[in-house]
């Protein structure tokens, strides 16, 4: 990594650090790494959305070309969201994308981790990252929602007493250790919450 790219990185970080805007909407960033190349950033879930107050953290790296090639960002809490993999925390997002034509060496840290809150207020299901979020979102936005705050609730601290109904029905499903009831949670999910469903999926 240049010289040039590491003072740009850094100025970015610093940006973030003292603005007050992303303090106040609950963004922040840690430094991972020495030469600033890898970083971790925590966002607060927006308002009046199943996402809110939850305390979604993320894994950054920059290119060694940055800012001509995006910054890599991914989620590490387990997110459930149309544009962001419910498996590994990929996001779809034009500016992260290599292909985006509208991208411009503009773009900043800053930008990608407001445009990321942003998504989570504003999800883009006709482009989505996971299909299955996606269609539960179209076809049954109240089992979405549902599901995204237990989530929320389960994976990033978010507030509040989690669902009974939803918790009886992973202790149908799980056994007794948490990779066994995360793994419930996610097949479950993914099956509108059908147990019937989810314990013929996992014994398959």
């Amino acid at each position: 990594m240049s010289n040039s790219t590491m003072r740009r990185i850094q100025k970015e970080c610093k940006e973030v650090v003292v603005d007050g805007e992303m303090a106040d909407l609950g963004i922040t960033i840690e430094i991972d790494d020495a030469s600033f190349a890898r970083l971790r950033a925590e966002i607060r879930g927006p308002p009046d959305t199943p996402y809110e107050n939850g305390r979604f953290k993320l894994d950054i790296s920059f290119p060694d070309d940055y800012p001509f090639k995006p910054l890599l960002a991914k989620f590490t809490s387990k997110v459930w969201h149309p544009n962001v993999s419910s498996q590994t925390g990929t996001i779809c997002l034009d500016m992260l994308k290599d292909k985006c034509l509208s991208r411009t060496a503009g773009f900043s840290l800053r930008t990608v981790l407001l445009s990321i809150q942003n998504l989570l207020a504003h999800p883009e299901p006709t482009d989505p990252q996971d299909a299955v979020v996606a269609r539960q979102y179209m076809s049954e936005r109240l089992d979405f929602d549902r599901t995204a705050r237990f989530w929320t609730q389960h994976f990033a601290d978010g507030p509040g007493e989690k669902d009974s109904e939803m918790l009886a029905r992973i202790e149908n499903v799980a056994g007794k250790t948490c990779d066994q009831q995360n793994e419930a949670i996610s097949v479950l999910s993914c099956n509108n919450w059908d147990v019937k469903k989810a314990v013929a999926y996992i014994k398959s």
